[in-house]
C-alpha cells in the first residue's frame, strides 16, 4: 500500500459555546463528556454561589469576591465579566495548558465574553446556541424556577439582546427540547470539520 500523499497536522481549537440562559449549553457540554469526547472542558470561576447538585471545581471554581479580584491584578484571567450581577471569568493557564498539550479546548461562557475572545484570538471558533423558538426559550427559563420573577425579566431580556449579536458567530446550532443528543451530533461535526480546513485555525494566546 502507497505512502499517503500528505499528513495532516492536526492544530487544537479554542471553541468557544454561547448564547442565551436557557438553551442547555451545560446539558450539551455534560452530555460531550459522557460520551467521552476528547477535549479539554475549561472550568469557569465565579462569585455566585452554588445551585444545588453544582461542585466546586467541577461546574465552577466558586470563589469570593476578594479572592475574584486578586485573580484579576495578577492578570490570571483570559476574560472576565459581570454576569447577572456576579462575575465569571476564564484561567488563562488553564486554557494555555490543555492547548499546549494538543487537546481542542471548549469554554461556554456568555456572548459578551464570546466577543473578548475573538479580540484576543481572532481564530477561536465562536458557536452560538438557541432554541428553536423565542417561546421556547422563555418557557425553559420559567420552569428553571432559580430567579426571581425580576431575574426572570432580566434574563428574558438580555437573551432578547444577545439573540440579535448571532451575526458575531460562526455557526449556530438549534437545541429544540427533547432532542439533545441532535444538537451534540450537530456541534461533533462542526469541530470534526474545522479540524478538515484547508486554512487550519492557528490559536495563540
Amino acid at each position: 500500500m502507497s505512502e499517503p500523499f500528505f499528513e495532516r497536522q492536526r492544530y487544537p481549537l479554542l471553541i468557544v459555546i454561547s448564547g442565551p440562559s436557557g438553551v442547555g449549553k451545560d446539558a450539551v457540554l455534560q452530555r460531550m463528556k459522557e460520551r467521552g469526547v476528547p477535549m479539554h472542558f475549561v472550568v469557569t470561576a465565579t462569585t455566585r454561589a452554588p445551585r444545588p447538585g453544582e461542585a466546586d471545581g467541577v461546574d465552577y471554581f466558586f470563589v469570593s469576591n476578594d479572592t475574584f479580584a486578586e485573580m484579576i491584578e495578577r492578570n490570571d484571567l483570559l476574560e472576565y465579566a459581570i454576569v447577572y450581577n456576579d462575575y465569571k471569568g476564564i484561567p488563562k493557564q488553564q486554557v494555555r495548558e490543555a492547548l499546549a498539550s494538543g487537546h481542542d479546548v471548549i469554554l461556554r461562557i456568555d456572548v459578551q465574553g464570546a466577543a473578548t475572545i475573538r479580540k484576543i484570538c481572532p481564530d477561536a471558533l465562536l458557536i452560538f446556541m438557541t432554541t428553536g423558538s423565542e417561546e421556547e426559550l422563555v418557557q425553559r427559563l420559567t420552569a428553571r424556577k432559580t430567579e426571581t420573577p425580576e431575574g426572570l425579566k432580566l434574563r428574558i431580556a438580555t437573551a432578547r439582546r444577545e439573540l440579535q449579536r448571532l451575526t458575531e458567530f460562526d455557526y449556530c446550532i438549534v437545541n429544540p427540547e427533547f432532542h439533545l443528543e441532535s444538537a451534540v451530533d450537530a456541534l461533533l461535526a462542526i469541530i470534526e470539520a474545522e479540524h478538515n480546513r484547508v486554512k487550519p485555525r492557528l490559536v495563540t494566546l
